[in-house]
């Protein structure tokens, strides 16, 4: 292994090369067809945007936790590795970073939104208004 720094992008490059990442229309099939969506935004963006009707809220922080089917978080839906999971952040890049970590746990079948948030509303697939304070 190499001493010599590696840069985000990259890294990136080198993560995504390993799976292959899901556009908005097929995310949204999969889900339709029983796989987990689950938004690692954090509060503030899902307040100033809306949310995807139907995805889990799992804030980035505690995503491995929750996801892990071996962990004593989790939630009862990650009862398997087998389990088809698709994350998805604002724009695509922590959700890809996320992939690379559920792999590791052996989450084979997870998978990111290219594009994220942005890319499933401007696709016009459903989404609930933002939240008012």
């Amino acid at each position: 292994m190499s001493d010599t720094p590696i840069g985000i992008d990259a890294l990136l490059h080198r993560i995504r090369s390993t799976y292959t990442r899901v556009a908005p229309e097929e995310a949204h099939a999969a889900f339709l067809d029983g796989a987990l969506l689950v938004d690692i935004r954090y509060q503030a963006l899902r307040e100033r945007d809306g949310l995807v009707p139907g995805a889990l809220v799992i804030e980035r922080n505690e995503l491995e936790w929750r996801l892990d089917p071996q962990g004593s978080h989790r939630i009862p839906k990650a009862a398997s590795h087998d389990l088809r999971v698709i994350v998805f952040c604002n724009e695509g890049y922590a959700s890809s970073l996320a992939v690379a970590s559920l792999h590791t746990l052996g989450l084979r079948h997870a998978t990111d939104l290219t594009g994220g948030f942005q890319s499933w509303k401007s696709t016009g697939l459903p989404t609930t208004p933002p939240a008012h304070l």
